[in-house]
């Protein structure tokens, strides 16, 4: 059944109650919400913890999607943990200080992908650093001016939102889809956007801190020609 996946309307949530509807084959626990962003998009699941009601704490490794449109989440826990069964009741509590830091740095690739406007090949967002990969058929980047221009567009502290468009909505706008090889999650009959405001807009499953102020510095730390025409720009929190 489909997971109330709290983390796409308020990111900031760090823990939450919750019921358990169903056990996978591979041991992951269904939940009927959660605040565990699954692995998705080049940014991993969140890690964390679920305590029972008789206050015994269980660690969670990771979260994943069960099904291709991402309805779906199982938290998988660390090896050797309790048995949980359907109907049992738990509090979650995910990894913070982990989580907000792939936030901080997930948004500041976005604002990569405004600097540099070509097609993204891949990417992958870290706890302390990021890449992108894109589609550029000359060299010629220069770290310094890449930097000036994400330390310009963070200095404005614009409001980071999401919203919601129509798979139909989206199928008309092709030009909002940045990325060659993660296309976004279609099929629910929505798809969420989240704009950088004034310097950006795609759709995006992330999380995403409220204004882009909060990423603090970005530094690029290299430029790797990954291909005739693939540039991986790598950045890092100063």
């Amino acid at each position: 059944m489909p997971t109330d996946c709290l983390f796409r309307d308020d990111s900031y949530l760090r823990t939450c109650e919750a019921r358990v509807v169903a056990v996978t084959e591979q041991g992951g626990v269904v939940l009927d919400r959660t605040i565990f962003y699954a692995n998705s998009g080049g940014q991993p699941g969140d890690t964390g913890a679920l305590t029972t009601a008789d206050g015994t704490r269980i660690l969670v490794g990771n979260a994943i999607y069960t099904d291709p449109v991402k309805t779906e989440i199982a938290h998988v826990l660390a090896a050797g943990a309790p048995a949980l069964s359907p109907g049992d009741a738990v509090t979650m509590e995910i990894d913070w200080d982990k989580r907000h830091a792939r936030m901080r740095m997930h948004t500041a690739l976005h604002l990569l992908s405004a600097v540099l406007p070509y097609a993204v090949t891949g990417g992958s967002v870290g706890d302390a650093e990021g890449r992108l990969d894109f589609d550029i058929p000359e060299a010629g980047l220069d770290k310094d001016a890449i930097a000036a221009r994400l330390a310009e567009m963070i200095a404005t502290d614009a409001a980071v939102r999401s919203r919601w468009i129509s798979d139909a909505e989206l199928e008309a706008n092709p030009g909002l889809v940045k990325t060659m090889s993660v296309k976004p999650p279609m099929g629910t009959g929505r798809v969420r956007l989240i704009e950088i405001e004034g310097l950006d807009l795609q759709p995006c499953g992330g999380t995403h801190v409220r204004k882009v102020g909060e990423i603090g510095a970005v530094r690029v730390t290299s430029i790797e020609k990954k291909g005739k025409q693939n540039r991986r720009v790598r950045i890092a929190f100063a």
